[in-house]
């Protein structure tokens, strides 16, 4: 193998793995929170910098527009690097920009899977997939799905799951 060809792989993207993207409603689900959360002391130091007159009081409102433009631009790149892929032993999931996560959890380790959404989750049209293993640390979720493929995903990982098992 070449320099050049091994510095395509990556213990990130394992080779023959066809990952599947998570739903760009997402980005909506994470956004309208921390818009919330930015935006009231972003507006409440706009009326204190105005109410007061002190100039130097426009740094606050200053600072929260710029995290919220920061997260406007870190959440759409954090929402597109999600993704799972089915093997034929085991499930992959990937996540993270800047801190890549690559979790593999094996069909004969899980014991449940979970279907979850929120509010907003619900409103904006998608679901989470949570994976239980034996481990405490395990962190295995799949969040954005569409309700559809969450409850696909789940039928068919519990099978898979309990076909392992059944082969111990």
């Amino acid at each position: 193998m070449s320099a050049q060809d091994s510095s395509l792989t990556s213990p990130f993207d394992p080779a023959e793995v066809v990952w599947q993207p998570v739903s760009p409603r997402l980005v909506t689900v994470r956004l309208i929170p921390l818009a919330i959360v930015l935006g009231v002391p972003l507006v409440a130091g706009a009326v204190a910098a105005v109410l007061s007159g002190i100039a130097g009081l426009w740094v606050v409102p200053a600072v929260f527009l710029l995290l919220g433009v920061w997260a406007a631009v870190l959440v759409p790149r954090q929402v597109h690097a999600i993704g799972y892929a089915e093997r034929d032993d085991d499930l992959l999931i990937r996540r993270g920009v800047a801190f890549r996560n690559l979790v593999v959890v094996p069909y004969g380790r899980m014991q449940f899977v979970d279907v979850h959404a929120g509010p907003l989750d619900r409103w904006a049209g998608v679901a989470a997939v949570q994976l239980h293993t034996a481990s405490a640390a395990s962190d295995a979720a799949i969040p954005g799905l569409p309700p559809a493929e969450a409850a696909r995903l789940r039928d068919r990982l519990a099978a898979r799951g309990e076909a392992r098992l059944a082969g111990l």
